[in-house]
């Protein structure tokens, strides 16, 4: 039905009754979002997932960046880490590579990595890689394993909570959720909210064991990142947490509050029963 980027505007404007979509493709409209995907929280895709919405609910209901639609749940992939074609000695040495990175806060990582970045949709990523115009990947590793990327690209780095998260959203159509009755209405917002962003989360790690065991067991090298490379990581972020809450407080909102809490919330998570 078109670009991801524009699924948001057809829900909003009746011309689908739902969709989900990956909040990095809207830069513009989504800021709030960009939260939950910087370097520094020590949780997996589960905890982050319910972090995510029940800080949103807390702290960002009234920001406006859903205004048209109605949020039927909000979650991330599993971490992101960085897959090449070839070894490299250390995170350092990434630098000068060209990397296709999806959009969100990993392009910012990309950056600070110093790789150049290659900006195309994940279904054009093995291509790119398998014709060397890109030297590597951002991506979870649910879809080395989905993609085939493993094959054009066998050597991961592995951060201990990955280098970035990706944040999307689901989206309900109010015109479809006015037409159904109070009964149906209230039956979908039950299982949705907090539980369907624990069941898309925990689905998404489940997806990321499942693809990092296969990776390994099919011969790919995936290296443990090192002291040095943990550092190097940390040194090169520094400061995103700060531009984070400079751009997000243009939305009124208590964004540094907003972000300790987060933290908090998914790195003392305990599952819900679903």
């Amino acid at each position: 039905m078109g670009h991801p980027k524009s699924l948001v505007d057809l829900v909003e404007d009746g011309a689908v009754d739902a969709a989900w979509t990956f909040h990095g493709y809207i830069p513009g409209r989504f800021q709030l979002p960009q939260m939950v995907e910087l370097p520094g929280v020590k949780a997996g895709a589960e905890a982050v997932s319910v972090a995510h919405w029940r800080i949103n609910q807390e702290y960002f209901a009234d920001s406006g960046e859903n205004d048209g639609v109605e949020l039927a749940a909000l979650f991330v992939h599993g971490p992101g880490h960085i897959h090449l074609r070839e070894p490299v000695d250390s995170l350092e040495s990434v630098k000068g590579l060209k990397i296709r990175i999806g959009g969100g806060v990993s392009v910012e990582i990309g950056k600070r990595l110093g790789v150049t970045g290659v900006n195309a949709p994940a279904t054009k990523a093995y291509e790119l890689l398998a014709q060397g115009v890109a030297d590597g990947i951002f991506m979870q590793m649910d879809y080395m394993r989905v993609g085939r990327y493993k094959e054009v690209a066998p050597y991961t780095i592995k951060m201990p909570h990955g280098m970035y998260l990706g944040s999307f959203g689901m989206f309900l159509s109010p015109d479809f959720m006015a037409g159904l009755s109070e009964q149906d209405q209230a039956a979908i917002r039950r299982v949705s909210g907090e539980k369907l962003s624990a069941l898309a989360g925990r689905a998404w790690a489940t997806a990321d064991d499942i693809g990092e065991a296969d990776i390994r067991a099919t011969g790919s090298t995936v290296v443990e990142a090192t002291e040095a490379d943990i550092a190097y990581f940390e040194k090169i972020t520094e400061g995103m947490d700060e531009e984070w809450i400079y751009k997000a407080s243009r939305r009124d909102v208590d964004a540094k509050s907003a972000l300790k809490a987060f933290r908090q919330e998914a790195e003392n998570y305990q599952p819900i029963d679903l």
